[in-house]
């Protein structure tokens, strides 16, 4: 609207290069006949993205004839680009590639989830101009915001915020507890296609419900289809520091439960966007890799949107740098302070954790299914002069003061697998001369991904002897009746025990673990040589692994440029033992490495997700 060559949203270029406020076009004449002619009209680096009408004049009395429309998007292999990525291999993984895997679980238990970001999807662009359009600054001032979709800084923070519903009409309605009836259990999808064109075929209504790893996967499509190199990032052990002082304060009841308002999750997952960052250095000092988080933690100036914030700052405690570097400094590096609160509501200190946040930063390794640490990235080795330097220039060093004259420590005995009795073990070491009397008790809670507990689901209490540096192991085990019905909408479960000194109540130790289940196996594979627009079929096999029936099972399988609408197929119950068979047949559309995606879906456990690569050839002429 009210284009302008003053805001470089218009220009107008004969046969040689046309120079309009620092922003050149230029078109050239590539053929012509009595009654026809070819042009090449090649766009300024630093041109605004989105949808331009083309006319041409050929005459300087004449009117102007419409051509059609041309979608101007980044270009990240142009090197006068602020979005200009030099390697080959990265352009191909961050801008082109169609699949990718996002991580989950916990530090202890890392999983891969399969996720179609299909950017190339008939009408996706479409769908991403669409948000551009009915962002809150472009419905404010359109002009404006027009002219400003030439800096990827702005687009960044846009889509950022317009992922999210918070405060405009974005994408995704975030929900963290149960029920999801008027929509989608966050672990359901597993494509991005899917929300953006329910949100677009909906008038812009937002799409029901997702959680941080829907929030990043969507905005990574979005990203990578305007042009922006993108990859999906997870941090485990990521805390949420909500009063901004660097620290993470939790507190539990004598029981062993929780209540606390600033949290560590188990894992939090944001994207990483390749950009310049002229706006903070003229010397290219923090240009690359930017942190960009959808997901409605915190407002950033007002809006749910946070970044981008330089990874470079981030690991050297550049806190004052924009934007949001002081809150995603605090999720990868922030000090953990235990309480515990007694009855009385006194509280006493237990101990300060240094080092447990900001866990296996990873992301999916170029060119490879493989999963790729860049921790380093975000900060120096933990404890590290370098490390303790980079929190000091956040805020100032906190002692660390921790009593360890009775250890604790809790292990898993067998992997723990969904479906199965969770079996563990409790170590409780006695470091002293002397005997110790202690009252011991065990709490376990089922917890959601971000750490807020939503259940509790075994308890113990018994009084314990210790003699001088003896060691007690005791077993803990939580059949799966009693955990089951509660893990449908929780990522894992937190036991914790606490051992008080029976003669000094005062005296307190405190251990805890987070435990993620195993899915049981979901298996796909594929039979026979793919080859573009040729039929080829898959077959994908659950067993129910439980001794009772489990009801409303369904598989989805989905794949960018192998199927093109996702394939589902349903099965009332299935008993013990019993078997899901689905075969899927497809005509692969698109040449070059993709992954098929089946997703199984029960009464009884969350979503299992498995994949395959598949590297389909072109049709022989």
């Amino acid at each position: 609207p009210n284009a302008s060559e003053e805001r470089g949203t218009l220009s107008s270029c004969g046969l040689q290069p046309c120079y309009v406020v620092g922003k050149p076009w230029s078109m050239q004449l590539i053929n012509s006949t009595a009654t026809s002619f070819t042009v090449s009209i090649c766009s300024s680096s630093n041109a605004s993205i989105g949808l331009y009408s083309l006319s041409v004049k050929t005459g300087p009395n004449r009117t102007p004839s419409p051509m059609g429309t041309l979608v101007v998007l980044f270009n990240p292999w142009c090197e006068d680009d602020s979005v200009y990525l030099p390697n080959k291999e990265e352009r191909q993984e961050y801008v082109m590639n169609e699949q990718g895997l996002i991580y989950r679980g916990n530090r202890n238990f890392i999983q891969a989830m399969a996720w179609d970001f299909g950017q190339f999807e008939d009408n996706i662009v479409d769908i991403c101009l669409k948000l551009l359009d009915v962002n809150p600054k472009c419905l404010r001032n359109a002009r404006e915001d027009f002219s400003a979709r030439c800096n990827p800084i702005y687009v960044g923070r846009v889509v950022s915020a317009m992922i999210n519903v918070n405060d405009d009409y974005g994408v995704v309605e975030g929900r963290w507890n149960s029920p999801y009836t008027e929509g989608v259990n966050p672990t359901s999808w597993s494509s991005s296609v899917d929300i953006l064109r329910q949100w677009f075929n909906n008038a812009c209504r937002p799409v029901k419900y997702g959680q941080c790893w829907v929030f990043a996967a969507v905005m990574c499509t979005v990203l990578r289809c305007l042009g922006i190199p993108c990859r999906v990032v997870t941090n485990f052990e990521s805390a949420h520091d909500t009063n901004k002082n660097l620290l993470i304060e939790k507190y539990f009841n004598e029981n062993g439960v929780e209540d606390s308002k600033d949290s560590v999750w188990n894992f939090h997952v944001w994207v990483e966007a390749w950009m310049k960052r002229p706006d903070i250095s003229d010397k290219s000092a923090y240009d690359g890799w930017q942190v960009l988080d959808p997901t409605p933690q915190e407002k950033s100036e007002g809006t749910y949107c946070c970044g981008p914030a330089p990874v470079k700052a981030i690991l050297e405690g550049q806190t004052s740098l924009k934007y949001d570097v002081p809150f995603v400094f605090a999720e990868v590096n922030a000090d953990v302070v235990t309480w515990i609160v007694r009855s009385d509501s006194s509280k006493e200190k237990i101990r300060t954790d240094t080092s447990s946040v900001g866990q296996f930063i990873s992301t999916k390794a170029v060119g490879s299914d493989k999963r790729l640490d860049i921790t380093n990235q975000y900060k120096y080795p933990e404890g590290s002069k370098s490390e303790r330097d980079g929190f000091s220039r956040a805020m100032r060093n906190m002692d660390i003061s921790e009593d360890t004259a009775i250890t604790m420590k809790i292990q898993e005995v067998d992997k723990p697998i969904c479906g199965s009795a969770i079996k563990l073990s409790l170590t409780v070491h006695n470091n002293r001369s002397t005997p110790q009397a202690l009252n011991l008790q065990i709490n376990a809670q089922t917890i959601k991904y971000n750490g807020s507990p939503t259940a509790n689901i075994y308890w113990e209490q018994k009084e314990v002897q210790l003699q001088p540096k003896e060691a007690l192991c005791l077993p803990i085990n939580i059949p799966f009746d009693k955990y089951g019905e509660k893990m449908l909408n929780n990522n894992c479960f937190k036991i914790t025990a606490i051992v008080k000194n029976a003669k000094d109540p005062k005296e307190i130790f405190v251990t805890e673990k987070d435990i993620v289940l195993q899915s049981p196996p979901l298996s796909i594979t594929v039979n026979g040589t793919a080859v573009q627009n040729s039929m080829l079929t898959a077959e994908v096999v659950f067993k129910n692994p439980l001794p009772e029936t489990i009801n409303d099972c369904f598989i989805t399988v989905t794949g960018s440029g192998l199927l093109e609408y996702p394939q589902k197929s349903q099965v009332a119950q299935l008993g013990p033992g019993q078997m899901m068979k689905v075969i899927v047949t497809f005509w692969p559309s698109r040449v070059g490495l993709r992954k098929l995606v089946a997703d199984f879906h029960c009464s009884a456990f969350s979503k299992i997700n498995a994949s395959c690569n598949i590297l389909v050839t072109p049709q022989l002429r």
